[in-house]
Formats: C-alpha cells, sequence, structure tokens
C-alpha cells in the first residue's frame, strides 16, 4: 500500500507524541521535521535543540531549522520536490504563508487543543481552566492564513477534573492530540475526510500569558477565580503576591470559614488567612523570595522572631 508523505511542524515536547506516532505509522512516510533552531539555555547559555529536533536527529529524518519557514526559499523548493500529501502542525509557534499552505496534496492539518472555535490562540489549556471549564478537548482544522480558523475536521472532548492543573492537563492532551491524529489518519486512508466550517458566532481567544498574568489580588477576586488561576498557571508562569514587598509565591490555596473583608489578612490562629470578594482563602503552600517552598505555619514561625505579625501585608 503507498504510504502518506507527511512533513510535520512543531517545537516543544507536547509536539512527541504526535510526532512519534507518524514516525511509527505503517501508513505514514515521514519525510520532513520542521522546527524552531536551538536556543541558548540554563547558567551556561549553551545552545539547546528542541525536543521536535532531537527526536529528528535520533531517528535520522531530514530536518529544518529556521526562525521563519516562509522566508526559506531552498527549503521550500526541496519541500515542493517531496510530492507532500500532508503537513501536520502542532504547537509550532510560526504562523505558515501562501506558499507552505499550497504544498500539500490533501491539506495542512493544525491539532489545536481546545474545542474550536473556542480559545483560539496561544493558551487554550490555561484558559479553560481559568474560566473554570469543565470540558475541553483536541481539535484538528484544515489550516487557513487566518489564526486557528480553518474547517474542522473531527474533535475529541476530555473532562477537566475540579483539581486538575494546567501541568496535569498538558500532559492529558498531548496523548490525547496523538490519538485524535490516528484518528485523522484513517478517514484520510479510506477518504472519510469531512470539513465543517466554524461557527464564527461562537468565536473566543486564549491570548499569551505572561508572569505579570499570575499577580493574585485577593480584594478584586472571587475564591474560585483564585483557585482557577493557581491551578491553570501551574507550573508556568506561576501565581504569586507580594509578603511586605517581598516575592511570595502562592502554591496552594483552600477554603476558610473565618469571614474577612477582601484583602482583609487574619494569621491569629496560626495560618494566613486572606478575604476575597467571596469565601476567605488559607495560603496552604507558599515560599517566600529567598526561602523554601513551606506552609504557612512553618513560615510564620520563621518570620516571628523578624517582625511582628499583625504587620504583615499581602497584596
Amino acid at each position: 500500500m503507498k504510504k502518506l508523505k507527511v512533513a510535520f511542524c512543531g517545537t516543544p515536547d507536547f509536539s512527541v507524541p504526535v510526532l512519534e506516532l507518524l514516525h511509527n505509522h505503517p501508513s505514514i512516510d515521514l519525510v520532513s521535521i520542521i522546527t524552531m533552531p536551538d536556543r541558548p539555555a540554563g547558567r551556561g547559555k549553551k545552545l539547546k535543540s528542541p525536543p521536535v529536533a532531537d527526536f529528528a536527529k535520533e531517528n535520522r529524518i531530514p530536518l529544518i531549522q529556521t526562525e521563519n519557514i516562509n522566508r526559506e526559499p531552498e527549503a521550500l523548493d526541496q519541500l515542493e520536490q517531496l510530492n507532500i500529501d500532508m503537513i501536520v502542525v502542532l504547537a509550532f509557534a510560526q504562523f505558515l504563508g501562501k506558499r507552505v499552505l499550497a504544498l500539500p496534496k490533501i491539506a495542512c492539518f493544525n491539532i489545536h487543543t481546545s474545542i474550536l472555535p473556542k480559545y483560539r490562540g496561544a493558551a487554550p489549556i490555561q484558559y479553560a481552566l481559568l474560566n473554570g471549564d469543565k470540558t475541553t478537548g483536541v481539535s484538528i482544522q484544515r489550516m487557513v492564513k487566518k489564526m486557528d480558523a480553518g474547517d474542522l475536521v473531527l474533535f475529541d472532548e476530555l473532562s477537566i477534573g475540579d483539581n486538575e492543573t494546567g501541568g496535569q492537563l498538558y500532559t492529558r492532551l498531548k496523548f490525547q492530540a496523538a490519538l485524535s491524529m490516528n484518528d485523522l489518519i484513517v478517514q484520510v486512508l479510506e477518504d472519510k475526510v469531512k470539513y465543517t466550517p466554524q461557527n464564527e458566532n461562537e468565536v473566543s481567544f486564549a491570548t499569551t500569558l505572561k508572569k505579570e498574568d499570575g499577580h493574585l489580588h485577593f480584594s478584586e477576586k472571587s475564591f474560585d477565580e483564585l483557585f482557577n488561576c493557581i491551578r491553570a498557571l501551574k507550573p508556568w508562569p506561576g501565581t504569586f503576591g507580594f509578603l511586605n514587598e517581598k516575592r511570595l509565591k502562592i502554591f496552594e490555596i483552600e477554603k476558610n470559614p473565618k469571614k474577612l473583608t477582601p484583602g482583609q489578612i487574619y494569621t491569629d490562629m496560626g495560618t494566613i488567612v486572606i478575604g476575597t470578594k467571596t469565601d476567605s482563602a488559607r495560603l496552604t503552600v507558599v515560599q517566600l523570595e529567598g526561602k523554601k517552598m513551606c506552609t504557612d505555619v512553618e513560615l510564620l514561625n520563621g518570620l516571628r522572631n523578624k517582625l511582628d505579625i499583625k504587620e504583615i501585608i499581602i497584596d
């Protein structure tokens, strides 16, 4: 049976399960991998390859590393000569131009970690958690020049656990992406692919998150909003406040029955409790700047001889 010639575009470890599927699938000929260049990393700032590049090198798959594939005429010439059937894109961090989109005989397919048209953009996993959604999923769409706006080919829905973090959901979705890709391959081989336009009236966006988005403002948010923010931004970029102007990383909170006004701080029971717009929140696992991760009890015990606990300010 003739194999489908496929090129893959991706960069981080999230892309690797799909890449492994394509490399090992009996009906796929993985003819090229396209990824970002090596970057300085670690204290020594030595160049480090993206996980996708490492995979390509380990498995001797033709590799293109570039900041912008659209500006690589020689590479595009080479790709055109390969007579590619499909291009698969997952977490690539580059937009594909007209010439690239026109390369494959069938289509360029993008794998996206939300049920489109919900959460188009860079951070769909985090936004699902930030908003307290109960479900999310993986969508595969035929790529067009407009971001995440192409016709849907298939989607698979997943439930979200009440306490699930961004890191945990990330892991589940990267493996679901491979399962969804396998379903698409079956559809392509059986000539059963159906293209369904997205409903533009239901579009929402998940814009790129910044470190500052992890600043928790207890007096301005409800407990549920704060709880969802903490789990959504774990492990990156993380959530924090400032304790007497020192950065305080906040890893976990829980509801507390103490009645406090928004922003009011209570430490009389040896714990740190802050009022929110709804319930009060105990800061159960924290890390003060320059210190180790600890409980709020341990933090207060360490501070007792250094300042008056009554004078703690957290913002």
